[in-house]
């Protein structure tokens, strides 16, 4: 089953969800690590063009994905979820849907505004031409900001969604996560 039902996610939306959960989740380490090796430039660049890399590659899977979301069924709650349950899991997923789109454009935003003018070589493949944006250190700077605001808090937000995934597997022993692992057969 490929779309998504009143009472099941769809391989689409399964495979979306965990190809950019990892890939996002992948990208608050890297993103460290880009800023740790400072002293050692060869390094760091090859660094940074793995986050950009990837984090092109969440903005080319999270786009589509957003479009599916707004086109598809979107499954009912389980049967004991209360309605404050059901507000935030609705809330975060919303929120962090919006987030694998805004974090990687504040990334290349970043890129865009940094005097430096670095090329963005996507997995050594295609050079991504910068925003229109006129560089300068202010910018950079402020973009650097809103990245790391955005990407940490949708790392908070991804880690609740995460830790209320296995409260509802473990604690609850509901469906709520075997659902987004495999589809529902009648």
């Amino acid at each position: 089953m490929w779309r998504n039902t009143d009472e099941s996610y769809g391989w689409v939306t399964i495979l979306f969800h965990w190809a950019i959960a990892i890939l996002f989740l992948c990208q608050i380490p890297l993103g460290y690590l880009t800023q740790a090796t400072e002293n050692r430039p060869a390094l760091q660049f090859e660094l940074y063009q793995w986050h950009k890399s990837i984090g092109f590659l969440v903005l080319a899977l999270a786009v589509p994905r957003l479009i599916w979301v707004l086109l598809t069924v979107k499954p009912r709650p389980l049967p004991k979820t209360t309605r404050l349950e059901a507000i935030a899991a609705r809330t975060a997923h919303l929120v962090l849907l919006l987030l694998t789109v805004l974090v990687p454009l504040a990334g290349w935003a970043v890129a865009s505004a940094s005097p430096l003018r670095i090329p963005s070589y996507v997995f050594n493949l295609v050079v991504i031409p910068p925003l229109p944006f006129t560089p300068s250190e202010r910018q950079e700077i402020f973009w650097s900001n809103v990245h790391a605001v955005l990407a940490y808090g949708g790392g908070m937000i991804a880690l609740v969604h995460i830790l209320a995934a296995l409260r509802h597997h473990i604690l609850l022993r509901d469906a709520t996560l075997i659902r987004m692992l495999r589809p529902h057969r009648d």
